[in-house]
């Protein structure tokens, strides 16, 4: 799973490189952009929930599979596509699949360091290709959603050939989707995570729209813009072994907090950019928030789901990618044609410290959940043997 992420994305650059693409080559304004990109967020919102729902009852591994060669059916079609609306059939719905296998087979003392490696190896893989990706995107954006399916394809492939299923034979509940969905959002503690976390990525992803059309009107194009994503994942690349060894032993909430404050700090020094320095200032910013939250937030997920809803607490998570996906290039698009670039970048920056407060406020029923997941795994352990 871990190599065929790789090789996956070493070429998922589309949704980076495509809102230029609909400025620069289509001619749209920034709130016509806006709404397109936001049928990415919308097929993502759709494919989440399904992938968690697949994951559970019909495997992780044929989940995974699926989802990757319609994800490589859909990008490919973008790439000769007049009507883009073709981007709301592109959600990952392999992602819920993937996050529920690594809780299958990785116990919970290890899944912080599971998933960090993970996100490691998710940005070593973009480093490289987003380099490439700029220098393609400045010649043939058709090139670069051929290449995004292909490393698809080969993705699929890898784990058709090498990944066993990982799905507890014991936790098969057939119940009803529309249920279980509802049973995942009746979980409250989850739901008050789940809400934060939607608020905190709605800021992070300001890099889908609002970043490289900032940049491009103080005269930085394509290949600058890949500069800033390839920093940003090298960033994770360098710092994610540094500070995780560091930070498992510091409170989630406090982890989740200060992640929401970087997200904010990221953006929110742009509005007094223009140039490529600040930029680059705010982009190592966001990147450490990165570090600093994304894998506790996904550690979060896997140790707060029963194994029998495991797939679907992890789709209402990846639900929530996509629902940040749709709403932040639509205000996005919408605040920048209306108010101007800077006045988005203090309203990113206001909404972080909202949600690292909100972090600090609602920590207490998950950690009370957690120690008792806990201690009924400790329970469960079967006694030493004494010898007489």
């Amino acid at each position: 799973m871990w190599w065929g992420l790789i090789v996956n994305r070493l070429a998922s650059f589309v949704i980076a490189f495509l809102s230029l693409y609909l400025v620069r080559d289509r001619g749209m304004p920034p709130a016509e952009a806006g709404r397109i990109l936001a049928l990415y967020g919308v097929g993502f919102t759709i494919a989440g929930p399904l992938g968690g729902l697949l994951a559970d009852r019909i495997g992780r591994r044929a989940t995974m599979i699926a989802g990757l060669l319609c994800g490589a059916a859909s990008v490919g079609a973008l790439a000769f596509a007049r009507l883009p609306a073709l981007l709301a059939a592109t959600g990952d719905m392999y992602r819920p699949a993937m996050s529920a296998a690594v809780a299958d087979v990785v116990p919970p003392a290890d899944r912080p360091r599971a998933y960090g490696l993970v996100y490691w190896a998710v940005n070593l893989a973009l480093s490289v290709g987003l380099v490439i990706g700029g220098l393609v995107a400045e010649r043939s954006f058709v090139a670069l959603f051929l290449a995004d399916a292909g490393t698809s394809i080969v993705a699929a492939a890898i784990v058709f050939f090498r990944v066993p299923e990982t799905r507890p034979p014991h936790g098969v509940v057939h119940e009803p989707a529309l249920r279980g969905l509802l049973n995942v959002f009746g979980d409250g503690p989850f739901l008050s995570f789940l809400l934060l976390h939607l608020a905190a990525l709605a800021v992070f992803v300001q890099w889908q729209l609002a970043l490289p059309i900032d940049m491009s009107a103080h005269g930085l194009g394509p290949s600058a813009y890949a500069f800033l994503m390839a920093l940003n994942c090298a960033g994770v690349v360098f710092l994610q072994p540094i500070l995780s060894p560091r930070l498992g032993g510091v409170d989630a909430a406090l982890l989740l907090a200060l992640s929401a404050v970087l997200f904010g700090l990221g953006y929110g020094v742009n509005a007094i950019g223009g140039t490529l320095v600040v930029y680059s200032v705010g982009t190592a910013l966001w990147t450490v928030g990165e570090v600093v939250g994304f894998p506790v937030a996904s550690t979060m997920v896997a140790n707060l789901s029963p194994a029998h809803r495991r797939g679907r607490y992890q789709g209402a998570f990846a639900m929530c990618w996509g629902v940040a996906f749709t709403i932040a290039p639509l205000a996005a698009g919408e605040a920048m044609q209306r108010l101007g670039a800077r006045a988005l970048w203090l309203l990113c920056l206001g909404v972080a410290l909202a949600v690292s407060t909100g972090h600090l406020l609602t920590a207490e029923p998950r950690r009370k959940r957690l120690a008792d997941l806990e201690r009924t795994a400790a329970e469960r352990q079967p006694s030493p043997v004494v010898p007489p």
